[in-house]
């Protein structure tokens, strides 16, 4: 009789996590390849931009992927820089077509990488809601500033974008509140004429910096 073993609830979910992410690292990995591939076999110069550009947009969207890839460990990173990577990646990917300025106001500070990734997942999402539902063509700005004080960490995104005056929690809006939850944090959307306002406070160590 062979022996199995057991896995725990949260050890499976991070299993599943890791494995949804290598295979869309691989599906991104052939689709580029399946670009280049004929951006090397046409004569045509327009076909070769082209694909040039369709390359380019697959790496952009493959960075953001990368950047919100789960840790493999729970050690203390540099927020900071996480956040200045996934901010980036988010822009060059989707935003900067559209006309849309994302300004980052970053503290220097450290926190558990878990405790950062799922921080990182919410600033993406409600990026992505502002994109979605706030300008029209002619863009705006959206607004992601992040400071570290008393053991806590206060993550506010806002946009100059419309309002939306008619409110129904999606999806993306139902998972933010479920992460918050399981790491104690709190989450309030604020709906103004100017905009729209997220704040997400979430309890950290203290973590001294490098």
């Amino acid at each position: 009789m062979s022996a199995t073993t057991s896995i725990d609830s949260p050890g499976l979910d991070r299993l599943l996590v890791r494995e949804i992410t290598h295979r869309v690292n691989n599906e991104f990995a052939s689709a580029i390849h399946v670009v280049s591939l004929i951006a090397a076999r046409s004569s045509n110069q327009d076909v070769k931009a082209a694909m040039a550009g369709v390359m380019e947009k697959l790496y952009n969207y493959a960075g953001v992927h990368h950047a919100l890839q789960a840790p493999a460990n729970n050690d203390p990173i540099n927020a900071s820089m996480y956040l200045r990577e996934l901010c980036g990646a988010i822009s060059r990917s989707k935003l900067e077509i559209k006309g849309i300025e994302l300004i980052l106001i970053e503290q220097p500070f450290r926190m558990p990488a878990e405790r950062c990734w799922m921080m990182g997942m919410i600033v993406a999402e409600l990026i992505t809601n502002a994109v979605r539902h706030a300008f029209d063509e002619r863009g705006g700005t959206i607004r992601v500033e992040c400071l570290s004080s008393g053991g806590y960490v206060e993550c506010r995104v806002s946009d100059n974008g419309s309002a939306m005056t008619e409110f129904r929690p999606g999806n993306g809006l139902r998972i933010i509140d479920a992460l918050a939850d399981r790491y104690d944090a709190t989450f309030e959307l604020r709906l103004g004429g100017l905009g729209t306002e997220a704040v997400l406070t979430l309890p950290v160590e203290p973590i001294s910096s490098d």
